[in-house]
């Protein structure tokens, strides 16, 4: 039995149960892949019921508005997969009239959709032989074969895309795909891999030379940037509250937010807060009351940022013209640190 023959021979009998593997439609593997990016599978199976729910078809997706798309992503991070999925999905509603482009180049054209999402589309439902690269694959591969190239180097993609290529059973690529990944995710995995059950231990490099922990190679880690955040939660008489869009780019572009002041340090005095221009009252002597939610920062870990947040409770004497209600507040699309806040706030507010 070939490595190819053995690889598929396991996926047949190992190979997890996913809604997304009953289907070949494009629009279904596309979301699924757009939302399994930098997610795991167990937390993005129910955002991607949700959005099947809601969004049907992709003219669905297409004609609904960025406010409800946001909303529906809410908390799987990476905002702009979101935002891109909405694009893309109004391009081939209005442009291709609603027909997914079927081969490699033109998926490649699409906003959001790099070789790995388009290498999936284009195998799974298209059975071009198109071999797809992600984490679990370097690692499945570079461990058997004894791959020792950094992973996040400029030539890493090209190398193990063409290993992959060479294994590729073109009969049937998109079941190869799904096979590989699987292996990666559920055998092969980044620690203590159960290498006495594994199908490929008698020729594998990294189990035999005893370069487990080492393989893959990567270097170069990503220097993560501190930001300290002050969110203003501002309520009036009327218990409604100020809140704002986050347009500029970066993190959260789009979602709602209770009104920012990002220090270069932590504060803990209001005073300092109120010396900010930014302060979004017309009347600061209308102010009431300040409290400091939080003394100890909230943090919350990005790819390449830590935020540290502090909300500040305020109670403001006249009424909030742009105001939101509690139940308003609800529907809007925020980033999870705050939608996290706004269940223990109101919560204890009761």
């Amino acid at each position: 039995m070939n490595w190819t023959t053995k690889l598929l021979s396991w996926y047949s009998e190992n190979k997890r149960s996913f809604v997304w593997r009953s289907t070949k439609e494009p629009y279904r593997i596309w979301l699924s892949e757009i939302i399994l990016q930098q997610t795991r599978t167990a937390q993005g199976l129910p955002y991607y019921k949700n959005f099947i729910a809601n969004f049907p078809s992709i003219s669905d997706l297409a004609l609904a508005k960025e406010d409800e798309v946001l909303k529906l992503w809410q908390g799987l991070g990476y905002y702009s997969r979101a935002r891109n999925l909405h694009a893309t999905s109004k391009y081939i509603h209005f442009e291709l009239k609603g027909v997914f482009p079927n081969t490699f180049k033109e998926l490649m054209e699409l906003k959001g959709v790099g070789d790995y999402t388009a290498s999936a589309i284009a195998s799974i439902c298209f059975d071009l032989p198109e071999a797809v690269v992600d984490g679990n694959v370097y690692r499945f591969l570079s461990r058997f074969f004894g791959i020792d190239i950094s992973i996040n180097s400029s030539t890493a993609h090209k190398e193990f895309k063409m290993k992959a290529t060479e294994l590729m059973d073109v009969s049937q690529p998109g079941e190869f795909n799904q096979a590989l990944m699987e292996f990666g995710a559920i055998q092969c995995v980044p620690r203590s891999p159960n290498c006495s059950s594994c199908p490929f231990a008698k020729e594998c490099v990294a189990f035999n030379q005893n370069k487990i922990q080492s393989l893959p190679v990567k270097t170069k880690k990503t220097k993560v940037t501190k930001r300290h955040f002050n969110y203003l939660v501002i309520k009036d008489p009327q218990e409604r509250y100020l809140m704002e869009q986050r347009t500029e780019k970066g993190i959260w572009k789009q979602l709602y937010q209770f009104p920012l002041v990002e220090s270069e340090n932590q504060i803990f005095t209001f005073s300092e807060l109120s010396n900010i221009e930014k302060l979004p009252l017309r009347k600061p002597n209308k102010i009431r009351r300040v409290t400091l939610w939080n003394h100890d920062p909230i943090i919350h870990k990005l790819s390449h940022q830590t935020l540290f947040v502090h909300f500040w409770s305020i109670e403001y004497e006249d009424l909030l013209p742009q105001g939101h209600t509690k139940q308003q507040l609800q529907k809007l699309a925020v980033p999870v640190v705050i939608q996290n806040f706004m269940a223990n706030f109101f919560s204890n507010a009761k």
